[in-house]
């Protein structure tokens, strides 16, 4: 996939369930993709993503599904806010793993 600014994530919404797509920074890790909430579990996706972590994410013309958890991992962590600020100058939030289903 490519190495492009912005990351296009489907989630289906908690409350409507319908599909629900968001423009948004990301950083790739190990064949995992990682986005940071700002407003943390306040934002939107990330309460979708609590309540059906099956998603579907785009980077170009590709479309991956996948699943989407919050990692724990304190140096995976720390290793995804570096490349994320190296990227964006920016990391402060939650961090979102999404890992692409095996095709």
């Amino acid at each position: 996939m490519s190495a492009g600014k912005y990351l296009y994530l489907t989630t289906i919404g908690h409350k409507t369930g319908r599909p629900h797509e968001i423009e948004i920074w990301y950083v790739e890790h190990r064949g995992c993709y990682y986005l940071v909430s700002e407003k943390r579990e306040a934002s939107h996706w990330v309460r979708n993503i609590r309540a059906n972590p099956s998603i579907s994410f785009r980077l170009d013309s590709t479309v991956a599904p996948g699943r989407a958890s919050l990692p724990g991992d304190a140096q995976l962590l720390a290793a995804v806010k570096a490349k994320m600020d190296k990227k964006y100058g920016w990391s402060n939030g939650l961090v979102v793993e999404l890992k692409p289903e095996a095709r």
